[in-house]
């Protein structure tokens, strides 16, 4: 019997996602959607910043008191994935970074105060809590954690996991641009995956075509504040509480999409040594700065 390609659309984590899956019957496909589908929106309620009744807002209110809290074994997972992604960036990707959200409001069409903006850094820095799994202590209060450059990508790499434990081998995840290949489509051709041109909506950068793996991109696509026809991102350097300005978007090939998503945001965060520092790690990748120049490589 043949097998035939089907689409499932849905929205998850503010944005559009998308699941094609080659499977013998359409049964079989949206059983396997729907199972996944289902994971996705679990995550999302444990660890979305916008829900007061989500685990991430539970920890965020024992971080803004100064408190100590255990975790479960995926939040220690995630937790442990953190640390390491701290380590590697000498401190650029930190997941105590987002109370800066707090000061820099893109819709507000002004910079935020620079005196607010000092006395807000203070708050932030992964040296500032005290992780030993399963116990996770905030040594100062008013932290917060934000596990957006994580979940979203791990939840990608789960659902392409879910997916092939249940006998689909042939197929795309993709959450918002983050993706992971289940495998090549039946005949072992490969995915044509279209990369967004970070200041042109419609148009595309380039295609890339894959057989597996991940991709992921970080960059100024969607919220940004310009000002003086400067714009400002919202990928921010947590050491100056500003945001980067030297590359506008960075997509990076890797085995999981959480590495290629993490790898991606470090490489902003390190702005013009970011590409080099990609290619020393051996990760395919393309980049774009923001006078249009583009770079990097990435297999056809």
């Amino acid at each position: 019997m043949a097998m035939a390609l089907f689409q499932f659309p849905f929205n998850a984590m503010g944005t559009p996602c998308d699941l094609q899956l080659f499977a013998n019957s359409h049964a079989q496909a949206k059983k396997v959607a729907d199972a996944a589908i289902a994971d996705v929106g679990r995550l999302e309620k444990r660890y979305s910043r916008y829900r007061e009744d989500s685990f991430l807002s539970k920890i965020n209110r024992v971080a803004g008191v100064g408190g100590s809290i255990n975790v479960d074994v995926e939040t220690a997972k995630l937790l442990d994935y953190a640390a390491t992604c701290h380590q590697q960036s000498d401190g650029l990707f930190d997941i105590t970074s987002g109370v800066l959200r707090r000061l820099w409001r893109f819709d507000s069409g002004q910079l935020p105060d620079e005196q607010q903006l000092h006395a807000l850094l203070a708050q932030i820095g992964w040296h500032k809590l005290r992780w030993q799994a399963p116990r996770l202590t905030f040594l100062q209060a008013g932290m917060e954690l934000d596990f957006g450059g994580i979940v979203k990508e791990y939840a990608v790499d789960r659902v392409a996991g879910l997916c092939k434990a249940a006998g689909i081998h042939h197929g795309v995840v993709n959450l918002g641009g983050d993706i992971n290949i289940i495998g090549p489509r039946p005949d072992g051709e490969a995915w044509r995956i279209g990369i967004r041109h970070p200041r042109q909506p419609q148009a595309l950068l380039t295609t890339v075509a894959l057989r597996h793996g991940a991709m992921a991109s970080s960059g100024d696509y969607e919220r940004c504040l310009i000002i003086d026809g400067i714009r400002y991102g919202h990928v921010f350097n947590p050491k100056t509480g500003w945001p980067v300005k030297q590359l506008a978007a960075v997509s990076v090939v890797g085995d999981f999409c959480v590495v290629a998503g993490s790898a991606a945001t470090i490489a902003m965060l390190m702005e013009m040594q970011g590409p080099s520092w990609l290619a020393s790690l051996g990760l395919q990748h393309l980049w774009v700065d923001v006078q249009g120049n583009i770079g990097g490589q990435l297999a056809d």
